[in-house]
């Protein structure tokens, strides 16, 4: 990181006459520190530039600014895919409507004294989570779930400053580029969306629905709007960091070529769109309605596919279909994955692509098997939290193979 912050100062350290900004006709000077008048407007060293700019600071050189941006938007993904998992982890403890209500300020001082748990306590139970499912709750319980979405709040944050604030100081400091400015400006924006967004789903929780009996939930339309708000934050931070830090690699423009790279974009947005149909399983606790494989009970087709009407509605309130269709999308998505591995096998591609190939058809076998194991078993929370970061994984490494094949700018 020395090397990326300060590659300036490595070229002046122990030259002391070395003039990097000067005209020809002082550099015909020796070293003997004899230096002849220069006319207005020219400087002879970086120190006499940052010194007439009236900054003490010197800008870093293009390249190495790229790799100081692409290793930052790398550990924002990183903490993107934190919130994502953690955020399955507070949706399957069932943690999520615990707090009842949203502060961006206030509420990031957790309760201290046994009158404030009781008051939070008091709170909650004027809600429906409360008084259809966990009416018989004691307090200790209540701080468990409360902690869990406490946790993913303050996670939330910290994302948006890690987002946030260096994005300030490099566009201060002049790293980033034109380009650059306008995807960092829609990161940011995007990362305000996302706290907005998840607080719009909780409030759909905590609605009173005299007509319903069900167990309190948020919007499954809406909890697939978070996630997937979350997974486009995480695929453009993730894309933007490879394409500073990897460098392309020039390959041969043929036919083969161009249809593997096609195939790839479709077999990423295949995994993207399975990952965001996982939100409407968990939403309707779809995982629990057929626990067997690969027939759904006794027949590959159920016969409750199509009860809601309109026929629409059951691709997103019947838990049979979200199932059905998240069992189709995922089978689909894995035989794409292996058919993408053989075209690549055919086409002389450089090492590092080739190993983005196996990592990915790698990813996609392991998910298949921690998605049937989770239906097996019942959706345990550890396999099928398991399961959740398995996606996230498997996009990773269809982004990365997209990357490696990406197009090199003439």
């Amino acid at each position: 990181m020395q090397r990326l912050l300060f590659p300036p100062f490595r070229a002046l350290k122990g030259r002391q006459c070395l003039q990097l900004l000067a005209p020809r006709a002082a550099l015909r000077a020796q070293c003997d520190c004899i230096r002849r008048p220069l006319r207005p407007g020219q400087y002879s060293t970086i120190s006499e530039v940052a010194l007439q700019s009236g900054r003490g600071t010197v800008s870093l050189p293009s390249k190495a600014a790229e790799r100081v941006v692409g290793r930052w938007l790398l550990v924002c993904s990183g903490t993107v895919a934190g919130a994502v998992i953690l955020g399955g982890v507070t949706r399957l403890t069932e943690s999520g409507l615990s707090m009842v209500d949203w502060h961006l300020i206030k509420e990031m001082k957790p309760p201290t004294s046994q009158e404030e748990w009781e008051a939070e306590f008091q709170r909650y139970q004027q809600f429906p989570e409360f008084k259809i499912l966990n009416h018989d709750m004691t307090l200790t319980e209540f701080k468990f779930i409360w902690y869990m979405e406490y946790s993913h709040r303050m996670w939330g944050r910290l994302v948006g400053l890690a987002y946030i604030l260096p994005a300030a100081y490099f566009w201060r400091k002049g790293w980033l580029s034109r380009g650059m400015k306008g995807h960092v400006l829609a990161l940011c924006g995007l990362v305000c969306f996302q706290g907005l967004l998840g607080w719009y789903m909780v409030k759909s929780g905590l609605e009173e629905k005299p007509d319903s009996h069900d167990i309190p939930r948020v919007s499954q339309y809406r909890l697939a709007a978070h996630l997937g708000s979350a997974l486009v934050l995480y695929c453009a931070s993730l894309w933007t960091s490879l394409s500073l830090l990897l460098p392309p690699h020039k390959l041969p423009e043929t036919r083969a070529l161009l249809w593997l790279r096609r195939f790839a974009h479709g077999t990423a947005g295949l995994v993207f769109l399975t990952a965001l149909s996982g939100a409407f399983v968990a939403g309707l606790d779809a995982g629990l309605v057929y626990n067997s494989f690969p027939k759904m009970g006794e027949s590959w087709i159920p016969e409750d596919l199509f009860t809601f009407s309109p026929i629409l509605r059951n691709v997103f309130e019947n838990p049979t279909t979200v199932q059905f269709d998240h069992r189709i999308l995922g089978i689909t998505s894995v035989t794409a994955v292996t058919v993408l591995y053989f075209l690549s096998r055919r086409i002389p591609l450089p090492r590092r692509t080739k190993m983005a190939a196996v990592t990915l058809l790698a990813l996609a076998y392991t998910q298949v098997g921690l998605g049937i194991s989770t239906l097996l078993m019942y959706v345990p929370t550890p396999l099928a939290a398991t399961h959740q970061s398995g996606s996230l994984a498997l996009l990773t490494g269809a982004l990365w193979l997209m990357n490696e094949l990406r197009r090199v700018p003439k």
